[in-house]
């Protein structure tokens, strides 16, 4: 989450397959693998990410079958399925499943007339609401032509597990061409050869890949002692108060928000709904920054604003709803895929009608929230929470979850234009998972546009079509603070 960088994506005749390492790893992180399985004991906690492309018109099909082909050469892990060891002693591990079928993951559809992008916006939210095959690489995507306007809608969904936002996004730009053009002459490889790997070869390979991480791990845990030692020898005081903040960091990182969620949203459920928002990149900077902030901490707001407005129309107003963050963890020596972000919880102010004191009171929440030592605990605690038994896991992971009435994640996106299968994406919507919150929100940004994707749990949000209204109305009031203070 952040004002990062935006995606460059490369031009296809460019990719340097020797450099391609999205997904390299073998095995499921720690943390990987308890979103994975927790959803077998707690079907709220499925977490699929969904990204919905708005085309200019249909793609050519056989081209867009050939790019997934393509892309499958050059990414194994689009080929992959994940192989529980036995007894799930160990990690589930990413094998090459033998019988992949391309025209299983990728399908399409027309949309009866008269049809427009609501009406695929909801057959993108039943896509998202099908549990994967697990016994199959857990991906899907669909071509939804029909649309009155010409247009068409490209979905994928994807399982968490295999990456989260932004290698996600990475691996979007792997289908994507910054030309409308056929690319004949683009470099290819061979495609991985199908694995027969069975649960007792996937326990005997997480047991040698576990025998191999050990070591690292000691080493780093004796080189963490002995360094603690030392200060402690050298600097008695500072590691003293070191040791005590980063557990005082711990406590704030790990308790829930003080406040309870709204009496509004405390109810939950399986129902998925879809909404978007779009605002200009430079509109919603401007924002940010007539309050001191940033674009992000304008979005976050923005956010709130609505909330404010929702529970106001419906005579239930709050002074705060208790929302998690995702910030990302990713440094430029990591490897593309995979999961690497922190999720930080606070108390987010709803009840501030200004929207300037709103950016700064969240700007300065999330400011804190950045510079906690702790802020990589769950990581930390993965190992031991992956070891507890499934059902234990998802309990706990679902009363820590269904306590967040507001998920906001902020991903960079792509800044150039970019085409797929020789159409031009004049918009992406993400739509984070929700697993046990009220709502989601996503924003991403492309082309100069951020596009916001609001994942909405419909047991929660009873009324959906009022809160994008009250989200709007908040957007464009924080739209006219930019303007406002622009035009001085």
């Amino acid at each position: 989450m952040g004002d990062g960088d935006p995606l460059i994506p490369p031009s296809a005749v460019d990719v340097d397959l020797s450099a391609i390492a999205w997904g390299a790893d073998r095995t499921m992180s720690d943390f990987e693998t308890g979103m994975w399985r927790m959803e077998e004991a707690q079907p709220q906690l499925r977490s699929p990410i969904v990204a919905v492309e708005v085309l200019d018109h249909a793609p050519d099909w056989d081209r867009l079958v050939e790019a997934h082909e393509w892309a499958s050469h050059i990414v194994p892990r689009i080929r992959m399925r994940a192989v529980e060891p036995a007894l799930h002693l160990g990690n589930p591990v990413w094998s090459v499943d033998p019988e992949f079928d391309l025209g299983y993951h990728l399908r399409r559809v027309r949309l009866p007339a008269p049809a427009d992008f609501d009406h695929a916006l909801r057959m993108c939210r039943h896509l998202a609401t099908e549990p994967f095959d697990k016994a199959r690489p857990p991906w899907n995507a669909l071509l939804i032509e029909g649309l009155d306007d010409g247009r068409a809608v490209y979905v994928v969904k994807t399982h968490h597990s295999i990456t989260d936002g932004l290698g996600g996004i990475q691996m979007m730009t792997l289908l994507h061409s910054r030309r409308p053009d056929h690319t004949p002459d683009k470099p290819d490889r061979r495609p991985a050869p199908p694995e027969h790997l069975s649960t007792v070869d996937a326990f005997n390979e997480e047991a040698l890949n576990e025998l191999k991480r050990t070591p690292g791990r000691l080493a780093r845990l004796v080189r963490g002692a002995t360094d603690l030692a030392t200060s402690a020898i050298v600097r008695p005081f500072d590691t003293a108060a070191e040791v005590l903040g980063y557990a005082n960091s711990l406590r704030r990182i790990v308790t829930p928000p003080a406040r309870e969620g709204s009496p509004l949203l405390r109810t939950r459920g399986l129902g998925r709904w879809f909404g978007v928002l779009e605002v200009g990149v430079p509109e919603l900077k401007a924002a940010g920054h007539a309050a001191g902030g940033s674009l992000n901490d304008a979005y976050v707001a923005t956010l709130l604003g609505g909330f404010r407005r929702y529970h106001e129309e419906l005579g239930r107003p709050v002074e705060s709803i208790p929302m998690g963050m995702p910030i990302s963890m990713r440094t430029d020596s990591d490897p593309s895929g995979g999961n690497r972000f922190a999720a930080v919880r606070f108390n987010g102010p709803v009840a501030e009608p200004d929207p300037a004191a709103r950016v700064r009171q969240v700007r300065k929440i999330v400011l804190g929230l950045r510079e906690e030592p702790a802020l990589d605990a769950l990581d930390l605690a993965a190992p031991v929470l992956s070891r507890l038994p499934t059902y234990v896991l998802a309990n706990w992971y679902l009363s820590q979850s269904t306590g967040l009435d507001l998920q906001a994640s902020n991903v960079a996106g792509v800044p150039v234009p970019v085409y797929l299968a020789g159409a031009k994406i004049e918009r992406m919507f993400p739509f984070g998972p929700a697993p046990g919150c009220a709502a989601m929100a996503t924003l991403v940004s492309h082309v100069g546009v951020c596009c916001i994707g609001i994942n909405l749990d419909t047991a929660a949000i009873t009324k959906p079509t009022l809160l994008m209204r009250c989200l709007q109305e908040s957007l464009d009031e924080m739209v006219a603070l930019g303007a406002a203070t622009e035009g001085v």
